[in-house]
Formats: structure tokens, C-alpha cells, sequence
């Protein structure tokens, strides 16, 4: 069994720790509350850019070259036609599309919660995760294991999983 000098050790390093990743999880705690609100226009403004084409194009041409996510055409005359986000004039090959979008500080930190291999923030997250994980097991070794408090804790864990593994079935 392990000495209470080795889960002493323990806490204070649960202790540094926490306190580093204080400042991370108040980051990702401001990026993931913008997270739920993506699908609104919460916080976001409009920005317009113009996109020279060549004149002429067909509607699914246009789609093609612009390459908007959501397109889909509205209306078309002779010299227009009309997208959910913009216009294209077919004598010139102007395209001008609207967006909405986050201020610059606000997209970055959308972009942290959306980091993926291809990104330098996944070292970030990949900190982050492991620095979760060393609290998870840390926890328990901060209490010798015959104590109440280490038995309690372990209940109240496996409580915490089998909720999370309930909202994730039931939820998807």
C-alpha cells in the first residue's frame, strides 16, 4: 500500500496542476458556450466579400465555384441570380456573398474547441485532455483507499460515468 507521503505528493501536484489548468478550462469554458449558440446569429455580424468569376455562369456552376456549404439559388434572371447568401451579376462575374461570422477573437476561440490533426491547436487539446485524465486518477490517490471519503468517491465516479455514457446513448 501506497504511504500517505506518496498521496501527499499526490495532492500537491493536483494542486499545481488544477491551478495551470484553471486558466485552460476558462477558455475552453467561454469557446464552448459560443459552441452551443453557432447555429444563431449570437454575437455575430455580417461581412461581405466579392468574388470575381467568370460571366456567364450557370447556377450549379456558380454553387461549384463559390464553394458555400448551404447553396442553394433563389431566383434567377437574365443578368442575376440570386443565393441564400448573396447575388452574382452574370455580365460582370461579380459574386458578392454574405456571411456571418464571430470578430476575429471570438472565431479563434471557436476554432480551438474545432482543432483537429491538421491544426497546432491540437496540442492544445491534447494537454488539456491529458491533464483531465491525470485529475481523474489523481483524485483518488489524494485519499489512502480504506477511507470513506475514497469509497464515497469511487461511487459518486462510477455514478458520473454511467450518466455521461446514458445522455451520450440517448442523445445521438
Amino acid at each position: 500500500m501506497a504511504s500517505a507521503k506518496f498521496h501527499n505528493s499526490f495532492r500537491q501536484y493536483h494542486r499545481w496542476l488544477g491551478f495551470f489548468l484553471a486558466g485552460i478550462m476558462a477558455v475552453y469554458s467561454v469557446s464552448g458556450v459560443l459552441l452551443i449558440f453557432r447555429t444563431t446569429d449570437f454575437l455575430k455580424y455580417d461581412y461581405v466579400s466579392e468574388h470575381q468569376l467568370a460571366p456567364n455562369l450557370s447556377s450549379k456552376d456558380l454553387g461549384q465555384n463559390l464553394k458555400l456549404r448551404k447553396f442553394k439559388v433563389e431566383a434567377e434572371t437574365p443578368q442575376n441570380i440570386v443565393f441564400n447568401e448573396g447575388e452574382y451579376d452574370k455580365t460582370t462575374g461579380i459574386a458578392k456573398v454574405t456571411k456571418k461570422d464571430y470578430p476575429a477573437p471570438l472565431a479563434k476561440l471557436v476554432k480551438l474547441h474545432k482543432a483537429n490533426t491538421n491544426s497546432p491547436l491540437f496540442f492544445l487539446n491534447i494537454t488539456f485532455g491529458l491533464g483531465l485524465l491525470f485529475f481523474v486518477i489523481s483524485s483518488f490517490l489524494m485519499f489512502m483507499p480504506r477511507a470513506m471519503t475514497y469509497k464515497n468517491g469511487l461511487k459518486i465516479a462510477t455514478g458520473g460515468v454511467v450518466f455521461a455514457l446514458i445522455v451520450v446513448i440517448f442523445s445521438s
